[in-house]
């Protein structure tokens, strides 16, 4: 019989490791640590209310089980979900391999130059389709990046005025234009839908939206319509198909300002919606107010090209409230596919894939014409609108359900039309099929691919000259590429990542194999309900487990990232507010540690946001907080509290706090960013909040992927129900889509089902104390070493705790950024720096790490601080020592070596095994030379001697 599931992923799983780690603390048993702990006002001892845990062969049994209830049609619906071809190198090196999946955000951008190299090439890629300057490192989906090209657009309008509408194609996705009307809704935005075959309105607009080939297929020639606008004084964004580009006239050649859309057809499997990378690209001028991240070129301390992340202080951590946008998580593992798609297939492989696409399209529109149909848009890539012929005795809606009937999706648009979309997995028998379902009696293909009729405008500009789209074309140069790239990079398979806040456990190898099961993956997230019946129960199933482990009474999974969830979340307050008489209600209290997402979401959702301070303990400040309620009692809305806090302890006040909000009429928001310190011993949803979102890549077990994909369900009591997000498209609903997809991120919900059908009921409440109980050693055996900065009752701290450099580091010149670039030398990932207090590190074990790495990782702290007192006591200079030129690179040894101390110690220090050493293949990088000098594509050698 297999080990338990549990066993595996907890990584001190032996009872003499439990207890050497319980004795350095003090404790008996995980049970009287986990009381002394948590605050008894909110502690459970009753087990959730789960399923027992099952083995890895049972779960996989199960999961297979609900697989099998999906029906996998072949899929001709478009409207913006397409098939693809994932090349199989891709698959298994980037969506199969823990190099790339578990990953971190590359904030330490030396250990992290191969995903900023990947994510270089798609920023290359949708810059050079959509023929702008700058493209982001992707967005969450094309909806949201449509809404968030939106606010860019009325941010950068200085012309237009404050009640200037916002403009959009009739002919764009309805699903983006949900999300659209999600957002401006809250930000109070007025949006007309507009069909653009008429002039524009007149009404003053800030900005404009187009569809490029629209929702029905339709090519319009939009350099007119650009043109016009622009004469408004509005801003231009079209929303573009990445592979039509490949064959059509670029938007920013035909005027645009902006490009938003989906990279979801370079290689990336439908999913049921996804994930997916979505993506933006600018114009010059508007580079700087892109939101999301942004991959620049720069230099390391020995003058060698390196890549990082560009205008940092974009980021909503810094800037809060006055962020332009709430987007954390990203999607870039979903990016590096679509990239390293483009980089495998290279421009003109990309060309001859969407010729045959187009070639395809052309032999449906002749089918249908035969039959007698009329094919209502002569321009179009690939998608056909059709308007069934009368006479022809059968409805759209029997041609559709014909088509299913022989496996195939059709799109019904209305009583008299479909649409057939076709894609790069679309084959000659399937046109043949579609053929003798429209009626028609013999069928004549379309002519070869590279001799078909293009459609117009034919794109005259050039794209990918780049050397990386030119020299990996084959399976084994795309092979040894991924390999580089990833040897690059530090991720969860080479050691442990004690980010506080971020909670980077290891993502089982058993969690992930339902991700690439087709049936799962190639599901169109608006198949017929009759065909998706095993993944809405999988996911109806992970919602009620979620409800029952936050005590909450229900969930959504529809938002596909934290930032996404919040903005659920508190849309649903606001919509309760309403709905109760109380519209005046928009005041947020937040504290001044909260995570920075949470200021940027409130206003997102239309509310405004006032501080809450924090006491010398790290605690709210309940005088404060009863002074703010005082003062804004009328217009409160709610309070964001994250729990345990953001400064790493179980504060014993929740409960009094939240009382003290609902007695004043708001509404409690717990931001479940922490919630791996709670599952299994206390629930939001029981002790007073009203709503959390939950980090299911990080509480369970979705990988980060490198800063994506994600997934923040929204959870809320009974009277926050009705206001979760819509589930279809067209319903009238409170709040409306916030994902372009219905269940969101769906492909990537089996990894969570699977983590929770594994761990039980048990395994899930033994994780949290072993959390805890990593975290409290850690903090006890580098406290005499490094003060740790806050800690609640018993002198406990929660899953994770902060330590002080601050007085250390005045005393020496030895910054916290020296600290971290020098544990790369050790062998780890930095903790999170100065969040949320500058000058410290914030360290997360988990419970996925186990005694052994856990002590390496404690006398790597201690070994960094007997350095630190080298250079106190003047035994090395405090400009030329090992931490402030860390981390070291082999090449920095093959050169004259002029330091006071040995490369021995440069690059072996003490407890690195020089077998296993990871060697960082940068130097310390400079971020404010790569701000000043913005290059944020594959640079052309010819750049590259202009820079350096």
């Amino acid at each position: 019989m297999s080990a338990a599931f549990t066993d595996r992923h907890i990584g001190v799983s032996t009872q003499p490791h439990v207890h050497h780690m319980l004795s350095a603390l003090g404790f008996g048993s995980l049970e009287e640590l986990s009381v002394a702990a948590l605050p008894e006002s909110i502690y459970i001892t009753e087990p959730l209310s789960l399923q027992a845990a099952v083995s890895e062969e049972a779960m996989l049994v199960e999961l297979k089980a609900l697989a099998a209830k999906n029906t996998v049609n072949k899929s001709f619906i478009g409207q913006g979900y397409y098939g693809t071809h994932t090349p199989g190198v891709i698959q298994r090196n980037v969506l199969e391999s823990p190099a790339w999946y578990t990953a971190y955000t590359p904030y330490q951008p030396e250990i992290s130059q191969g995903r900023l190299e990947a994510l270089l090439n798609f920023q290359t890629v949708v810059s050079d389709l959509a023929g702008m300057v700058t493209a982001n490192a992707s967005m969450l989906d094309e909806g949201t990046a449509a809404a968030e090209a939106m606010a860019l657009m009325r941010r950068t309008n200085r012309t237009a005025k404050s009640d200037a509408v916002f403009l959009v194609d009739a002919d764009v996705f309805p699903q983006t234009l949900a999300v659209i009307n999600t957002r401006a809704k809250a930000m109070g935005i007025p949006v007309l839908v507009h069909d653009f075959d008429a002039e524009l309105p007149d009404v003053e607009c800030f900005g404009v939206l187009l569809q490029y080939p629209g929702d029905s297929g339709r090519i319009r020639q939009i350099a007119p319509i650009i043109e016009a606008a622009h004469a408004r004084k509005a801003v231009v964004g079209v929303a573009a198909d990445l592979l039509a580009l490949t064959l059509l006239e670029s938007p920013g050649a035909l005027g645009a300002d902006l490009a938003v859309g989906s990279s979801q057809r370079f290689g990336v499997p439908m999913g049921f919606g996804g994930p997916h990378a979505g993506y933006m690209s600018v114009r010059a001028g508007l580079e700087r107010s892109l939101p999301g991240r942004l991959v620049g070129v720069s230099k390391d301390a020995a003058g060698n090209q390196a890549y990082r992340l560009a205008l940092q202080t974009r980021e909503q951590h810094i800037r809060r409230e006055k962020a332009t946008s709430n987007i954390c998580t990203a999607q870039v593992l979903l990016a590096v596919m679509a990239g390293m798609y483009a980089v495998y297939h290279g421009p003109e492989g990309l060309r001859k894939i969407a010729r045959r696409v187009h070639a395809m399209a052309q032999s449906v529109a002749q089918a249908a014409m035969a039959a007698g149909h009329t094919v209502v848009h002569a321009n179009y890539f690939d998608t056909v609108k059709i308007a069934v012929a009368a006479g022809s005795g059968h409805s759209a809606a029997e041609l559709v359900a014909a088509a299913h009937s022989a496996g195939y999706l059709l799109r019904q648009v209305d009583h008299g039309h479909i649409q057939i979309a076709v894609d790069e997995t679309t084959i000659e028998a399937d046109v043949a099929a579609l053929a003798g379902l429209l009626g028609a009696t013999a069928l004549e293909l379309a002519p070869d691919a590279s001799a078909v009729v293009l459609p117009t405008p034919v794109r005259a500009t050039g794209y990918m000259g780049n050397a990386v789209f030119h020299a990996h074309n084959s399976e084994t140069q795309m092979l040894r590429y991924l390999r580089k790239l990833s040897d690059a990079d530090y991720a969860l398979d080479r050691g442990m990542i004690p980010l506080g806040s971020c909670t980077m456990k290891l993502n089982a190898t058993a969690e992930m194999a339902g991700v690439t099961w087709p049936e799962f993956s190639t599901l169109h997230p608006y198949a017929p309900a009759s065909d998706t019946v095993g993944i809405v129960e999988m996911a109806t199933q992970l919602e009620s487990w979620l409800a029952e482990i936050t005590g909450y009474d229900a969930v959504s999974v529809q938002p596909n990232a934290g930032s996404q969830g919040e903005f659920a979340g508190l849309m649903a307050i606001r919509a309760y507010h309403v709905e109760n008489g109380n519209p005046e209600r928009d005041i947020v209290l937040i504290p001044t540690s909260a995570h920075g997402t949470n200021a940027a979401s409130a206003v997102m959702a239309g509310l405004k946001v006032v501080a809450v301070a924090t006491d010398g303990f790290g605690n709210i400040d309940i005088d404060d907080l009863k002074r703010q309620i005082t003062v804004h009692e009328h217009r409160l809305a709610a309070i964001m509290v994250t729990y345990p806090s953001t400064h790493g302890v179980f504060e014993t006040s929740i409960s009094t706090i939240c009382a003290m909000v609902h007695d004043a009429g708001g509404q409690v928001y717990v931001d479940g960013a922490n919630l791996n310190a709670l599952v299994g011993l206390a629930q939001p949803g029981k002790f007073g909040a009203d709503v959390s979102h939950l980090n299911l890549h990080k509480t369970f077990c979705i990988p980060h992927g490198g800063g994506g994909p994600g997934v923040g369900p929204v959870a809320v009591g009974v009277h926050l129900a009705k206001h979760l997000p819509a589930r279809e498209l067209g319903l009238e609903t409170s709040v409306g889509l916030v994902s372009s997809a219905p269940y969101g991120s769906a492909s990537i919900l089996p990894i969570s089902w699977a983590y929770i059908r594994m761990m039980g009921p048990e395994g899930l409440r033994l994780a949290t104390q072993t959390a805890i109980l990593s975290a409290n050693y850690i903090a006890r055996r580098l406290s005499e070493h490094y003060p740790v900065l806050y800690t609640g009752a018993h002198d406990l701290v929660a899953h994770e705790c902060i330590l002080d450099l601050r007085g250390i580091t005045a005393d020496s010149g030895v910054t916290v950024d020296d600290v971290a670039k020098r544990l790369i030398d050790y062998g780890f990932h930095a903790p999170t720096m100065s969040f949320p207090v500058a000058g410290t590190l914030m360290v997360e074990p988990t419970e996925s790490e186990d005694l052994g790495e856990i002590d390496r990782f404690i006398n790597a702290m201690i070994s960094i601080r007997m350095e630190i007192s080298a250079v106190q006591d003047g035994l090395w200079p405090a400009d030329d020592n090992p931490l402030v030129n860390a981390p070291h690179t082999a090449q920095c040894l093959t050169q004259d070596w002029d330091h006071p101390y040995s490369r021995e110690d440069a690059v072996f220090p003490a407890g690195v095994d020089p077998r296993a050493k990871y060697w960082p293949i940068v130097r310390r990088i400079d971020q404010a030379y790569g701000d000043r000098h913005l290059v944020c594509s594959c640079p052309s050698i010819e750049e590259l001697a202009e820079v350096f």
